[in-house]
């Protein structure tokens, strides 16, 4: 099981930045989680990391803004229009979308927004991946508990700010939208990692 950041606000040399997120799942299926803001970044940084866009089996987008839906056209033609496309609106409840990845199913927040998350199962537990948690981190991580404890969380948390409700967690890394992120590397030292496109967490 890895865990490919594509595309952050941050980058590792060699690769671009860009005002969005994206990564790749890869468990045997092959699952990109959001396309960032434009595919142009997407697909450069795809090539650096060896990554084959045709070698994508499916695609699930967080929510409809442009930096995590931006560079889904131009992806799919990159890959040959291959890949199931699983929108926010996909699922009303926590669904398995292929072995060892689900999605929480579509939450609200208050303005009504529609956003899901996935849940990666991994040997040491079960991962979160957001995009930018507009319905709020907290309602995020009680839909992923639908399908046990949470053993970590990765990606955008934006303006969460509850911090103590991390707390637990063997893995913390926050990147993207996260508007508390000092806070949260000050209180979890051990538990924190700094992640930014290029990384790769197995």
């Amino acid at each position: 099981m890895r865990i490919k950041i594509i595309y952050d606000n941050n980058a590792r040399p060699g690769l671009k930045t860009g005002w969005g997120f994206s990564c790749l799942i890869e468990n045997g299926t092959k699952v990109l989680f959001d396309t960032g803001a434009d595919s142009e970044t997407l697909l450069y940084n795809m090539k650096q990391m060896g990554i084959d866009p045709k070698g994508i089996d499916i695609v699930v987008i967080s929510h409809s803004h442009d930096d995590h839906d931006g560079g889904l056209k131009g992806f799919l033609e990159a890959n040959g229009n291959r890949a199931k496309v699983y929108l926010p609106t996909a699922f009303q409840e926590p669904t398995k979308i292929c072995e060892g990845v689900y999605s929480t199913g579509q939450l609200r927040r208050f303005l009504g927004m529609k956003e899901q998350s996935l849940v990666v199962m991994t040997k040491k537990g079960k991962i979160l991946i957001t995009g930018c948690a507009h319905p709020g981190l907290g309602k995020i991580i009680d839909s992923a508990r639908h399908l046990g404890e949470v053993y970590g969380v990765i990606g955008g948390f934006h303006g969460f700010s509850d911090i103590e409700k991390l707390d637990g967690f063997r893995l913390i890394a926050p990147c993207h939208c996260t508007q508390h992120h000092l806070e949260i590397k000050q209180r979890f030292i051990k538990q924190f990692r700094e992640i930014m496109a290029g990384d790769i967490i197995e």
